[in-house]
C-alpha cells in the first residue's frame, strides 16, 4: 500500500492543495484511494464533506469504539496531509510510514528558509538519507510573469532536492476547492496547462503508486513468524516494510505487532520454566532440616 506524504513545517505552503489533488487523482484513475487527515485544522477532512458523492470517491480515516483512527478496509493507497510545524519525533515517526514524501514551497525568502530546514532534517533520518522514503519539492502559486520559478529551481539544485514543476498561481484551484473538487474533476481546455504542470509529478510517483510485482518462485522456503515474507504486503520491496506494517487496512498506526507478543510471551514461558527448574535443583541440595517448610 503506497503512503504519500505531503510535509513543509511552514503553515500555508499549499500542503492541502497538493493533498487533496493527488487523492481526487488517484480516484479517477479507480484507486481506492484514502485522505488522511494529520492536521488539527482539518481542512482536507472540511474539503471532503463538500465533495459530491457523484465524483470519484475519496475515504476519509475511520475512527473506532476507542477513538483510534484507522485505515478503512479495502484502501490501496494512502496520501497524508500534515500539518504545518512538524518536526522532531512526529516528522521522524510520520517518515517511517511513508514512501514518498512531496514538498511545496512557495517563492519568499521566509518560505526557502523554512523548507531548507525541514529538507536538513528530513535528509538526517535514515530512511530518506538512503532513498528508501523518496523527497521532492514542487513550486506553489507561481506567477509566470516572475522570475520565481527559476529562483526556486536554484535553491533546489544548491540543496540536492529533486525539483518536480511548479504550479501556478490562479483563482482556478481556490474555486474548485471551494467546491469539493479539483482540476481533476474538470474537462475542458480550462484546466489543461494546469493538469500539464501535474503530469511531471505524476511522473515521478508512478514508480511508488505503482510498484512492480516481486518476481516469484516455484519454491515455497520456510520461514519463520516474524520473516518480512509473512508480512501484509510482501511484494513490496522488503525496505518499504515498516510503512506497510502500520497502515494495514483495520491495523493502527504504531500498532504492536502479533507476532513480536507471541514471541514475547514464549521467551518468558521458556525463562520462567528454566528459573523453576534450578530452583528445584537448589533445593535437592539443601539438607532437608534447613529447607522452609513454609
Amino acid at each position: 500500500m503506497p503512503v504519500i506524504a505531503v510535509v513543509n513545517r511552514k503553515g500555508g505552503s499549499g500542503k492541502s492543495t497538493v493533498a487533496a489533488h493527488l487523492a481526487a487523482w488517484l480516484a479517477h484513475q479507480g484507486c481506492a484511494v484514502m485522505l488522511g487527515d494529520v492536521d488539527r485544522q482539518q481542512s482536507t477532512r472540511a474539503w471532503l464533506r463538500r465533495r459530491n458523492a457523484a465524483l470519484p470517491a475519496i475515504a476519509p480515516w475511520t475512527i473506532d469504539q476507542k477513538n483510534v483512527l484507522r485505515v478503512p478496509s479495502g484502501i490501496t493507497h494512502v496520501v497524508l496531509d500534515t500539518p504545518g510545524g512538524l518536526h522532531g519525533f512526529d516528522l521522524a515517526r510520520m517518515v517511517m510510514f511513508a514512501d514518498a514524501i512531496l514538498m511545496p514551497v512557495c517563492n519568499s525568502a521566509f518560505d526557502r528558509e523554512a523548507a531548507a530546514a525541514c529538507h536538513a532534517e528530513l535528509m538526517a533520518l535514515p530512511r530518506v538519507a538512503s532513498g528508501r522514503c523518496k523527497l521532492a519539492a514542487i513550486g506553489m502559486r507561481i506567477d509566470a510573469r516572475t522570475r520565481a520559478a527559476q529562483v526556486l529551481g536554484d535553491w533546489a539544485t544548491e540543496l540536492k532536492l529533486p525539483f518536480l514543476s511548479v504550479l501556478r498561481e490562479t483563482q482556478l484551484y481556490v474555486q474548485c476547492l471551494e467546491r469539493g473538487m479539483t482540476i481533476f474533476d474538470l474537462s475542458g481546455q480550462k484546466t489543461a496547462t494546469d493538469t500539464q504542470q501535474w503530469q511531471p509529478i505524476l511522473d515521478w510517483l508512478a514508480p511508488i503508486l505503482n510498484p512492480a510485482p516481486a518476481a516469484t518462485t516455484q519454491q515455497v522456503p520456510t520461514t519463520s513468524p516474524d520473516s518480512p515474507l509473512n508480512r501484509v504486503g510482501s511484494s513490496r520491496p522488503d525496505s518499504l516494510m515498516p510503512a506497510q506494517e502500520s497502515l494495514v487496512p483495520g491495523g493502527r498506526i504504531g500498532g504492536v505487532q502479533v507476532n513480536r507478543q507471541a514471541q514475547a510471551s514464549a521467551l518468558a514461558s521458556k525463562v520462567l520454566a528454566t528459573a523453576q527448574h534450578s530452583s528445584l535443583q537448589q533445593r535437592q541440595q539443601i539438607p532437608a532440616f534447613l529447607r522452609q517448610t513454609g
